[in-house]
């Protein structure tokens, strides 16, 4: 798959580590449009996130994060939620040879204690076997929430300064980034939300205090790598100031 490199692939420093962050949105209401089964809709999802993966190192993305279940969604109905947890389960399984193959590195976020045992062993085993991979970092935020994370972060540090294992004083940004499930990461340059909404829902709260956004109207299903070279195109001729001043 080859592409036209956005403009920002040109600097050393974004070609090899842009961190793009995706809420993907719009599965069940591509389903739905056609007179389909919401979970249709997510499988052809999961059909993008394959592209999309494999696309990555032409593009210029080093880091991919997804949000694909938000600590929110136990709401929908349980055929929906038992299918999406099926599906992510038939992900690693049958992906797990491609990401070795292609040098992906699949790492989970969020809380998993809700999560069933299987699931979770499964998730622990693909991230030993793809340890060792380097040509792409892809997190999956599953029963994942911005606010929850934080909570989970904070409550960590209240434990470990009454342990004395850490004073107050010295409690910096750093350190409570340290303490996030994205302590991994680098912070994401862009988060992309499709569908059409315009919210962040929860999403990686504290990391993306200076990241750039994109909303577009494309539903998930309908996302393509080419869609995500054209929003990097564009993101590559945007101004990051991090709050000072260009001189």
């Amino acid at each position: 798959m080859t592409f036209d490199q956005p403009s920002h692939a040109e600097d050393p420093a974004h070609s090899n580590r842009l961190h793009v962050a995706v809420i993907m949105d719009g599965n069940g209401r591509w389903a739905t449009n056609r007179g389909w089964p919401r979970l249709v809709g997510h499988r052809k999802g999961a059909e993008r996130v394959r592209e999309l993966v494999d696309a990555c190192p032409d593009i210029g993305i080093k880091y991919l994060t997804l949000y694909a279940f938000s600590t929110e969604n136990w709401k929908r109905s349980t055929e929906e939620v038992m299918g999406l947890m099926s599906l992510f389960a038939r992900y690693v399984k049958r992906e797990a040879g491609r990401m070795n193959r292609e040098g992906v590195r699949l790492r989970v976020i969020g809380d998993r204690t809700r999560l069933d045992c299987k699931l979770r062993e499964l998730f622990d085993w693909i991230e030993r076997e793809t340890a060792g991979n380097d040509r792409v970092h892809l997190t999956v935020a599953v029963n994942y929430g911005g606010r929850d994370e934080i909570r989970r972060a904070t409550q960590a540090i209240a434990r470990d300064v009454a342990a004395g294992k850490l004073e107050p004083e010295n409690v910096s940004d750093a350190t409570l980034s340290d303490y996030m499930d994205t302590h991994f990461l680098p912070d994401p340059d862009l988060v992309v939300r499709t569908s059409g909404e315009t919210r962040v829902s929860n999403f990686l709260l504290w990391q993306s205090a200076y990241s750039e956004y994109v909303f577009t109207p494309v539903l998930w299903p309908d996302f393509t790598p080419q869609t995500m070279n054209t929003i990097l195109q564009n993101f590559g001729q945007r101004e990051r100031r991090f709050g000072g001043v260009l001189k």
